[in-house]
């Protein structure tokens, strides 16, 4: 029987590089002779977003994130640039940005269902190539649907906000590691890298896991695992521009 390993992702639905890093650790998995469990966890990015942003999502960087429209616009083209690269086709004038509470909120519902993971990939998909404004309730009915779910028990589950105490707690906890971007990884309890990293850099910490399992350490919110991982999960800054929001593997929330 193969060893076991445990992911868990921190993330948000409106951050591109929670996209890539999402496929790269897919091919990460399959680089490991270990059997991976992932679980998402919700870190909303811009919690004090309209329910829906009316304007280009350039003019929401612009207005509320303190970068130039053409620094946004820089910033899409690199990334969606580096998105082709694992087979994605973002298309940033058709994406609605819009408040994800209730879409982390209908990741927590498709947990309990079994279908999170398949929940994570249709809603991503939908915000980042379909313009699909996900915070639009009858959207989110739909999406569930299409994996699976039952659309009338997501819907009393959105409208109550069954889950929203999960996403707090997902907040709190990633509060307590120190995380102020994301994707945001957590291997075997113990070791967080932070970033889009590189398949092969995560397996080699998936490695180091397995090697390793008789210690304990508190995973930290730096580039690497908390300890001595620093060299396998640095932040690739070749492809940074002026602003430091999503430009070097990570979408950061902004200092205020």
């Amino acid at each position: 029987m193969n060893p076991r390993i445990k992911v868990d992702v921190w993330s948000d639905i409106a951050c591109p590089w929670c996209y890539i890093g999402k496929r790269r650790l897919e091919k990460a998995i399959t680089l490991t002779e270990a059997d991976i469990d992932v679980e998402y966890h919700s870190f909303e990015l811009a919690p004090d977003t309209p329910h829906d942003f009316e304007g280009p999502i350039a003019q929401f960087f612009s207005e509320r994130k303190g970068v130039s429209p053409a620094q946004a616009e820089q910033m899409f083209a690199q990334v969606t640039q580096i998105a082709a690269g694992e087979d994605l086709a973002f298309d940033y004038p058709a994406v609605r940005h819009t408040k994800t509470l209730k879409a982390h909120e209908l990741l927590h519902h498709a947990k309990v269902k079994g279908l999170q993971y398949e929940m994570k990939e249709r809603l991503l998909k939908a915000y980042f190539t379909e313009g699909v404004p996900v915070g639009r309730l009858d959207e989110l009915v739909r999406l569930a649907e299409e994996v699976g779910l039952d659309g009338a028990e997501v819907r009393t589950a959105l409208e109550a906000g069954d889950h929203a105490d999960d996403v707090a707690a997902d907040m709190a906890q990633a509060r307590a590691y120190g995380i102020n971007g994301v994707p945001f990884f957590v291997i075997d309890g113990r070791y967080g890298v932070s970033g889009a990293q590189e398949p092969s850099v995560l397996a080699s910490v998936f490695a180091q896991a397995l090697a390793e399992r008789g210690s304990l350490v508190t995973p930290e919110a730096t580039s690497g695992a908390g300890h001595d991982h620093a060299d396998h999960a640095e932040h690739d800054h070749s492809h940074d521009v002026d602003d430091d929001l999503c430009a070097d593997g990570t979408c950061a929330v902004p200092s205020r």
